[in-house]
């Protein structure tokens, strides 16, 4: 289970989607629709929340934002618990190792897969992290 702590700006195409569908099973997976993954480790985060639904709906919102951005159309009826209009995005703490970390991982995969693209992140000075 891929979700990252990054923004999702920094991800291609193959990323986006795949956060976007490994997102959606964490949701099942916390709303308890689904029995696999359910100790994954990428889960706890969103389990501390106080309302771990609406974090992983936040997350995924943001994920749908980037979406549409770049002209995708991701099916937002997907998401359970939508963030209420004027409310913030849940903050999720992240370690700047864990960025880094991260970053690492993503710049190599952009390298292969996508070079455009890695030429274009890899002249950044760092990443963002994702807004929760």
């Amino acid at each position: 289970m891929r979700l990252w702590s990054l923004h999702p700006r920094h991800l291609d195409r193959q990323g986006l989607t795949g956060c976007w569908r490994e997102a959606l099973l964490a949701q099942a997976v916390l709303a308890g629709r689904t029995r696999g993954y359910r100790s994954h480790p990428q889960l706890e985060r969103f389990r501390a929340q106080p309302e771990p639904l609406a974090a992983v709906g936040a997350y995924l919102e943001v994920l749908a934002d980037e979406a549409t951005e770049r002209g995708y159309r991701f099916d937002r009826s997907r998401i359970d618990a939508a963030r209420t209009v004027g409310a913030g995005p849940p903050r999720i703490p992240v370690t700047d190792g864990q960025l880094a970390l991260e970053w690492r991982h993503l710049l190599a995969k952009l390298e292969h897969r996508s070079p455009d693209r890695w030429r274009n992140e890899r002249a950044l000075a760092g990443p963002e992290p994702h807004p929760l």
